[in-house]
């Protein structure tokens, strides 16, 4: 799946999970430190959505992004702005890091 559709905002826990095992996304959690060490995506980078602006140099650019938070909310705020600043095929993901929990699939814990 590529995620080259200017009109496609979010995907879903699914999506996520099928793109992180083909290598075709890169993640970025959105989230405090705090709330990312109760428990995250594995591979997810953390940086938090007040920081995005500050850290632009520090995303990856050889893939698309998807923007990951607690429910969607921040990951949306994100994901436009990096649309904005030249990242115009990063996507949330819908219901966030608890939808991930929620359907069963594995958070890693610090």
């Amino acid at each position: 799946m590529v995620l080259h559709d200017p009109s496609r905002t979010e995907i879903d826990v699914a999506e996520l999970e099928r793109l992180l095992a083909a290598g075709q996304v890169n993640l970025v959690d959105v989230r405090e430190p705090w709330e990312y060490q109760r428990g995250h995506v594995a591979g997810a980078r953390l940086i938090p959505v007040n920081q995005v602006p500050l850290r632009l140099g520090e995303l990856p650019a050889d893939k698309p992004l998807a923007i990951i938070c607690e429910h969607g909310n921040r990951s949306l705020v994100a994901t436009h702005f990096l649309r904005v600043k030249g990242h115009p095929d990063a996507v949330s993901v819908a219901g966030g890091t608890a939808a991930w929990i929620r359907s069963g699939r594995a958070a890693v814990k610090e």
